[in-house]
């Protein structure tokens, strides 16, 4: 039972971390309506310019956070302005045409500057701590608390806000949206800025577990397309849902059976799941 009580433990943090890169794309996507292949070159962008921000500025775990937060979510917004904004009226395949660009320039300038090597980010919270019988690394948990208050705020912003209405009203009918009186540019810039910001705190929470390096997104970035597939694309409960289902069957996965074959797992749920349901888990309010 201890092992099994493990295997959650970690299924949670993996999982957390997924919905909340999982989101930040389901946000974008509700407004494109074309997956942003550029997605997982932030959530590189967050964990290098927090690696920075402690490593060559000194500046503790918290700030860095919220420091790579900003950062990236001003790298959004300039992706959208100066490219998907350019490419509003064009083919679908041309916004996923650029993304690929913006993954690559991404990646290019995070190896240009930092290198290829992989890197270690130090958290104050890598002591173990004993909880339930359980001993893990406080970080796991920090992951866990982290992505359960995220996900809570921005439900909050989202269902309770008059700015986090018209962001849904926008993801229902953007042209409907704009004869209403919303400001369409407004609104998407703060649609990136979100999701830039989302896909920078969930590398900075499991980046002290795992490595920064140029390559760290791709992974990543493929689970959360997979996820917002099996949830139903543009569902926000599909992207959390997913994220826990894919991470738990990771965890779980991974251990009973084999870590070589932990990341075919994600794909083979998809077929199993979509063979079963081709919308997805949550299919309302999906595009």
């Amino acid at each position: 039972m201890d092992m099994f009580f493990q295997q959650l433990l970690n299924g949670l943090t993996i999982g957390g971390v997924y919905s909340l890169v999982a989101l930040g794309l389901t946000l974008v996507y509700g407004i494109l309506h074309v997956p942003n292949f550029a997605h997982g070159a932030l959530y590189m962008a967050g964990a290098f310019v927090a690696f920075y921000f402690m490593e060559s500025l000194g500046l503790n775990y918290w700030l860095a956070m919220l420091g790579s937060a900003l950062v990236v979510a001003v790298l959004s917004m300039l992706a959208e302005r100066l490219v998907f904004h350019k490419l509003r009226n064009a083919p679908p395949l041309h916004d996923m045409i650029a993304a690929i660009g913006i993954l690559l320039f991404l990646e290019a300038g995070a190896q240009a500057i930092w290198g290829a090597d992989f890197h270690r980010m130090q958290s104050p919270y890598g002591g173990l701590v004993e909880i339930f019988g359980l001993t893990t690394v406080a970080q796991r948990l920090l992951i866990i608390a982290g992505a359960v208050v995220l996900v809570a705020v921005l439900h909050l912003f989202l269902t309770r806000t008059t700015t986090g209405l018209t962001i849904i009203a926008m993801a229902q009918n953007r042209d409907g949206a704009a004869l209403v009186g919303i400001d369409a540019t407004r609104v998407t810039l703060l649609v990136f800025a979100i999701s830039g910001a989302l896909a920078a705190v969930a590398a900075v929470l499991y980046s002290p577990i795992n490595l920064v390096y140029p390559a760290m997104g791709h992974l990543v970035i493929t689970k959360a397309f997979v996820i917002i597939i099996l949830g139903g694309m543009g569902s926000f409960p599909g992207a959390i849902v997913g994220g826990l289902i894919i991470g738990l069957a990771e965890a779980f996965g991974g251990f009973y059976f084999s870590t070589d074959y932990k990341d075919l797992i994600a794909f083979v749920l998809l077929v199993v799941i979509l063979s079963v349901r081709p919308q997805g888990l949550f299919s309302k309010g999906a595009h």
